[in-house]
C-alpha cells in the first residue's frame, strides 16, 4: 500500500499514540556511572574537561554513591589515581590501594550497589602506558600478570565485575583463570573487546592522569577504520570467558555495536566516552544545542544499535532529570 492510503504520520499523531508504538527505551537499569577514586579525605577535585565530574577521596566517593543509589543509579564504574606510580604498575595490585579501599567503603556503606572496577595499568604507571615497557612498547605477556594480580585484588576487596580495559591479547583468559584458581569463578568479567585508539579520550586522561608520556596507544588498541577486526577481537573474548563485551567509544562506533549484536549471543556494553560527553557540555554551555535533549537522543541510540548496558558520565543527570522514573 502506498500513500495516500498508507499514512505513516498517523500513529505520530498525538503523544499516547507514540508512546504506544515506541520502539526504544533507555532505563536507569541500562546505565553505570564511571568515578574516580583518588586519595586524601574530603577531596572533590572538579574535571576541569568533564563538568560536574569529580575526582573523589574514599569518602566522598561513599557519598556521591549514596546520593547514585538514591536516585536509580544502581551501579559504577571506578577508576583509581594512586598515591604513587611505579614503572609496571605494580601499586594498582595491592590489596590495600585505592580501588580495593573504594571498593571496601562502597560495599560496608552501601551493600546494593553493583560495583565494576576498570582493570589496566595506564592509572599507575609512570609512563602512563597500559602495561610493562620493553623496548619502547607495551610488552602483552609480562602484563598479562599484572592484570591478573590485580583483578584478585579488586575480588579479594569485594568487587561485582571486573573490567580489563588494556587491549592485552589472551588476557580475558588469564584473568578468568586466576579468578577461579582463587575461588572467585562467580565475579563475572566484562571485556573491553573492541576499544579503540580514539581522539575521544582526551578528557578522561585528565579524569584519571594516565596520558601517555611518549608515543601513543595504536599497537595495542584497536584502528578506528576496522569492523571485521572488532569482531574477530569479540569472538577471542568470548571464547576465552567475558561474560560481556564491550564496544568503546560508543557514538562513532554504532555500526560496530549493531553487527555485534547480530553476530553473538551475549550482552553488550558500550562506552559513552568522556569526549562525547564534554562536546555535548561544552555545545549546551554555548548554547547551541539543547543539552538534555541531545543527551537522551545519543542514549537512545546506542541502545537502539544493540547496546544492554551503557557506560556514561550522563547517568547521575539522566536519573535527576527523570525525577523518580525509571525510563524514557
Amino acid at each position: 500500500m502506498y500513500f495516500p492510503a498508507t499514512r505513516l504520520r498517523r500513529l505520530r499523531s498525538n503523544p499516547v499514540i507514540r508512546a504506544m508504538v515506541n520502539e526504544t527505551t533507555v532505563s536507569l537499569d541500562n546505565l553505570v556511572m564511571p568515578l574516580f577514586a583518588c586519595p586524601g579525605k574530603n577531596v572533590k577535585n572538579p574535571i576541569s574537561s568533564m563538568p560536574g565530574n569529580y575526582q573523589l577521596s574514599v569518602d566522598m566517593l561513599v557519598e556521591e554513591c549514596k546520593e547514585l543509589y538514591q536516585l536509580g543509579i544502581k551501579s559504577v564504574l571506578l577508576f583509581g589515581i594512586p598515591e604513587e606510580k611505579d614503572e609496571h604498575g605494580l601499586t594498582g595490585t595491592d590489596e590495600n590501594s585505592i580501588i580495593p579501599r573504594a571498593i571496601r567503603a562502597i560495599k560496608d556503606a552501601i551493600p546494593e550497589m553493583y560495583v565494576i572496577a576498570d582493570v589496566c595499568n595506564c592509572e599507575y604507571t609512570t609512563h602512563g602506558h597500559c602495561g610493562t615497557i620493553v623496548n619502547n612498547d607495551v610488552d602483552n605477556d609480562l602484563t598479562l600478570e599484572t592484570l591478573a594480580t590485580q583483578s584478585l585484588a579488586f575480588a579479594k576487596a569485594g568487587v561485582d565485575m571486573v573490567a580489563p580495559s588494556d587491549m592485552m591479547d589472551g588476557r580475558v583468559a588469564y584473568i578468568r583463570e586466576a579468578l577461579d584458581d582463587e575461588g572467585f569463578s562467580h565475579i563475572p568479567i566484562m571485556a573491553y573487546s573492541a576499544k579503540y585508539a580514539s581522539a575521544f579520550y582526551g578528557p578522561f586522561r585528565e579524569a584519571a592522569e594516565s596520558a601517555p608520556q611518549f608515543g601513543d596507544r595504536q599497537t595495542y588498541q584497536m584502528n578506528p577504520a576496522n569492523s571485521n577486526e572488532a569482531m574477530r577481537e569479540i569472538e577471542l573474548d568470548i571464547e576465552e570467558g567475558a561474560d560481556i563485551i564491550m564496544v568503546k567509544p560508543a557514538l562513532s562506533y554504532l555500526d560496530v555495536i549493531r553487527r555485534a549484536k547480530d553476530e553473538f549471543n551475549i550482552t553488550i556494553a558500550a562506552y559513552n566516552v568522556s569526549g562525547e560527553f564534554s562536546m555535548v557540555k561544552a555545545a549546551a554551555e554555548k548554547g547551541w544545542i539543547d543539552g538534555q535533549r541531545i543527551t537522551k537522543e545519543i542514549l537512545k541510540s546506542i541502545r537502539r544499535a544493540g547496546a544492554d548496558i551503557i557506560i556514561t558520565y550522563h547517568a547521575k543527570e539522566v536519573a535527576q532529570w527523570l525525577k523518580g522514573e525509571r525510563y524514557f
